[in-house]
């Protein structure tokens, strides 16, 4: 199976108590880089976590964010009223009143408010050991849609490629039919431009011969097309195995590009030249597709 390297992946988990929420996106990235935000309460979780990211994804900038918080019907803290010494308040008041000659009871809100009779107290500190199992669980389901994500984006750059593949295989197969063709217009020409040159004088075939034998060297284009075909042939292995092929293939593309340069420069014809050209633009495309592969 073939990746890209975008996509985003979110999920949900709860345990012991806790809600956890996991999201993460990946980019574009010469390697793999890990961005891991963690809440404090898992921050000793974070080796743990980065070897779980790495065993899954193999290159891309990946960004990864958890959240953690109380689950649906825990406190997330623990309200504790001393009903004993909110009753002496109430009596001290009262025995207040009487003194005082006032008869109202005092109100609840003002016995709440009383020092020390409501306590707020957090929750005892969780083991973040324990809550691995969540932690592992819910990135790992977060992982999981992340690279269904970048597998459907892989499948539809993987395609592109073997289009592009085609059309260049095709350009190729071009160029080595005009590459023989090109070689006889070469000879004509220098044939006419040595004429030229001699005006009336008589022409030495042997000389002539050793030009266009020079001048043919020179402008041979079989061992490009060649090595064209046979990088091209790679290209469509790797394909068809799947992986992380976004390396290999980047390497592939290079290749490919420096024998259509080469045989640009050699190819003294206009047909070839052009053929090079259009050959050049589909190489530019597939380069654009490769770097978004995993």
């Amino acid at each position: 199976m073939i990746r890209s390297m975008t996509g985003f992946g979110r999920a949900e988990g709860s345990g012991l108590g806790y809600a956890l929420t996991v999201e993460i996106k990946s980019v574009n990235h010469r390697h793999l880089d890990i961005a891991l935000r963690l809440p404090t309460a898992l921050s000793s979780l974070d080796l743990d976590a980065r070897r779980l990211v790495q065993a899954r994804v193999e290159r891309g900038r990946v960004d990864v964010t958890a959240q953690l918080g109380p689950a649906a019907g825990r406190a997330a803290q623990e309200v504790r009223v001393d009903a004993a010494l909110a009753r002496r308040y109430v009596e001290q008041a009262r025995a207040l009143g009487r003194d005082l000659g006032l008869e109202d009871d005092p109100a609840l809100a003002w016995v709440l408010d009383q020092p020390g009779v409501v306590e707020v107290a957090e929750p005892t500190p969780v083991d973040p050991a324990t809550l691995w199992p969540l932690v592992a669980d819910t990135l790992g389901r977060a992982l999981e849609a992340l690279i269904a994500q970048r597998a459907v984006e892989g499948a539809a750059l993987a395609a592109e490629l073997r289009v592009l593949r085609a059309e260049l295989m095709a350009e190729v197969a071009t160029m080595a039919t005009r590459a023989p063709q090109a070689a006889g217009r070469r000879s004509d020409r220098l044939r006419e431009r040595l004429r030229a040159m001699l005006a009336d004088a008589p022409l030495d075939e042997t000389r002539i011969m050793t030009e266009v034998a020079v001048w043919a060297q020179k402008t041979d284009v079989t061992e490009e097309l060649a090595r064209l075909r046979a990088h091209l042939e790679d290209l469509g292995t790797k394909l068809d195995k799947g992986g992380p092929v976004g390396r290999p293939l980047d390497f592939l593309i290079q290749e490919l590009n420096r024998e259509v340069n080469t045989l640009g420069a050699k190819a003294d014809d206009l047909e070839l030249s052009q053929a090079a050209l259009a050959a050049k633009g589909m190489l530019e495309k597939m380069r654009e597709q490769v770097q978004n592969l995993e």
